[in-house]
């Protein structure tokens, strides 16, 4: 438990930096140029450039940025805006056309994300090297915010993916609404934290990247400015290791619950401590009955800018059962596995993860990124030799954006898997990516 402990009390020392410098972060400034970097269409007749409405025109447009729950790898707010005359409603659809190619060498991982649990541990011959491109990631989105005397602020959004078979089936990705403070649909689970999530060229991530997406109703309210706080119901969609035998799955009946308060002390910095309530059911087919296990994650997070130049991310992770919501464990089915002491039994086994990364901006549309992560996984048994013990993830990157809607990266990744047996094996590829947000 040392590297949870150390991560942990890093993500508190990094929320303790605040802001220490007297002007914005190049991250903000980036932001910056997307926000005025729009075509705007009034719905209903010429609008009044007043002051008052260019302010009001910029506060939607951040909000499409200046998001809870945005990831790096999320598109941008779309170029045409059709904005309503008093910039109370702004209506955009937008998209991302996103490409990637990778090549791998020394045994090459057999997917387009790069998973230390899919490093393959006696490679075959044939597959050594590998270089493939992948069109994952192009996206098409429909977006409105608004706010309304009687409603609030209010807003929906949908989001479709080309990440199915091949890579190249659309399918949804996100589909929620927003009142106010409450959310329903799906969207990102209140138990992760995208923003703290270090900027990859590589779909996958860090893997211990915290993820789940789900049908939920959050409420999320904020308190005088610095303290937001969140809880939901969410659809839960566990992983159990059964064998139809001796063990079976039960169908869910409780949803899974999830909550989080944090301190943001500047837009885009923040410091989350959440966590998450999970009921995993299974039935016993030897003594006929059926059992429910409590399954449980906590989660420590932070993204912050110590420096103008500067961006740190912070994530450490803990739990029984909570294997399946992301990370390298969502490969297998870890929420629940067999007991064996006890035949007919499962239990919900222990793993934590970290992961951290440093940005560095030399100006606001050219930086690179530093990342290190690790999953561990902790059954109470003696695992199969052959069974995933750990994995270590590692990269280096560059991006630039040409435009501020044109994105070339760079990426440099390396990757361990442990086995119980002792036995590791590293894996390594470079990866480019070329993307175009309208």
């Amino acid at each position: 438990m040392s590297a949870y402990k150390f991560i942990a009390a890093a993500a508190l020392a990094v929320s303790a930096t605040f802001s220490i410098h007297g002007r914005q972060s190049l991250v903000d400034d980036h932001i910056d140029s997307l926000v005025s970097n729009h075509k705007i269409i009034t719905i209903d007749g010429v609008p009044s450039m007043t002051v008052s409405y260019n302010d009001s025109v910029k506060s939607l447009i951040e909000d499409f940025y200046y998001d809870q729950f945005r990831h790096f790898q999320d598109p941008d707010a779309p170029y045409f805006l059709f904005m309503s005359k008093d910039a109370q409603l702004a209506m955009g659809i937008g998209g991302c056309v996103r490409m990637r190619g990778y090549f791998d060498w020394g045994g090459a991982i057999p997917a387009s994300g790069f998973a230390p649990y899919l490093i393959p541990m006696n490679p075959d011959p044939a597959k050594m090297k590998h270089f493939d491109t992948t069109p994952a990631g192009t996206c098409l989105f429909f977006r409105v915010i608004g706010r309304n005397k009687t409603l609030g602020y209010y807003q929906l959004y949908i989001e479709a993916n080309f990440n199915g078979y091949q890579s190249r089936d659309f399918h949804l990705k996100k589909a929620y609404a927003v009142i106010n403070d409450f959310t329903i649909g799906y969207a990102n689970s209140t138990f992760s934290d995208p923003a703290a999530t270090p900027p990859t060229v590589d779909a996958q991530g860090p893997n211990n990247k915290i993820s789940p997406t789900a049908v939920l109703v959050r409420w999320m309210p904020r308190v005088r400015d610095r303290w937001v706080f969140a809880v939901s119901g969410e659809t839960p969609a566990p992983q159990t290791s059964t064998d139809g035998t001796t063990t079976e799955k039960c169908d869910n009946w409780m949803p899974d619950w999830a909550a989080f308060a944090q301190y943001e002390w500047a837009r885009g910095q923040h410091v989350r401590l959440s966590g998450i309530v999970r009921t995993l059911s299974y039935r016993d087919l030897i003594a006929e009955r059926n059992h429910n296990v409590a399954g449980w994650g906590v989660q420590l997070s932070s993204v912050a800018h110590p420096l103008p130049s500067v961006t740190t991310y912070v994530n450490a992770s803990y739990g029984h059962g909570y294997e399946s919501l992301g990370g390298d464990l969502l490969i297998g089915n870890y929420d629940l596995v067999p007991d064996k002491s006890r035949p007919g039994r499962l239990y919900a086994p222990a793993a934590y993860g970290w992961n951290i990364g440093v940005q560095y901006n030399f100006t606001h549309a050219i930086f690179a990124t530093v990342t290190a992560s690790q999953t561990l996984y902790c059954p109470k048994d003696a695992a199969d030799p052959q069974d995933y013990r750990s994995g270590q993830f590692y990269a280096v990157n560059a991006f630039w954006n040409l435009t501020p809607r044109m994105q070339l990266g760079a990426e440099f990744d390396l990757g361990c898997r442990k086995n119980f047996s002792g036995e590791s094996r590293w894996a390594r590829r470079v990866g480019v990516m070329a993307q175009f947000s309208f």
